[in-house]
């Protein structure tokens, strides 16, 4: 019994190493100069364009109610939107079920800025391959900052600056 834990933590660390390793040398994803427009449902049925937020900064983040570091960021993204309502954000649901289940896992999240259900399509030509990834679109529509992983109050504070 003691070899089989032993043996269980050993791969379990193993695995934790390698899932770390991978982590950390995620390339930035290959995101025109120009943010690709997008026209996207919300869960209620509403659309969100990106030209919605033409002349305003905008942060875009991919998410999913399944994924661990998503779910840890999501308290800061939401401080983060409350203090700074002027900036637009789009929580992005990527394979989240349907548009009732993302609503409540929205709403079970606390998730106070909008959220719109993610396509096929917008996540390859915004290039997301790890989730959470986080783009910051400046008002005339450029790309300004992308980060694959989790992101903290302190680091939307960066992006946005």
């Amino acid at each position: 019994m003691q070899r089989m834990v032993k043996d269980w933590g050993l791969a379990l660390m193993i695995a934790a190493a390698v899932f770390l390793v991978v982590g950390l040398v995620q390339d930035r994803p290959e995101i025109p100069d120009q943010a690709p427009p997008f026209v996207l449902a919300t869960p209620d049925g509403d659309t969100v364009a990106l030209s919605d937020f033409e002349g305003r900064l905008l942060i875009l983040n991919f998410w999913a109610s399944w994924c661990g570091p998503c779910r840890q960021e999501i308290p800061d993204f939401s401080r983060f939107h409350s203090a700074h309502p002027e900036v637009g954000m789009l929580g992005v649901a990527v394979d989240s079920g349907d548009a009732a289940s993302v609503r409540r896992a929205a709403a079970g999240l606390g998730i106070s800025y909008d959220v719109v259900l993610g396509t096929g399509d917008m996540v390859r030509q915004y290039g997301v391959s790890t989730l959470p990834t986080t783009v910051v679109i400046a008002p005339d529509g450029s790309v300004r900052d992308v980060t694959v992983g989790v992101m903290a109050h302190e680091d939307l504070l960066r992006a946005i600056q």
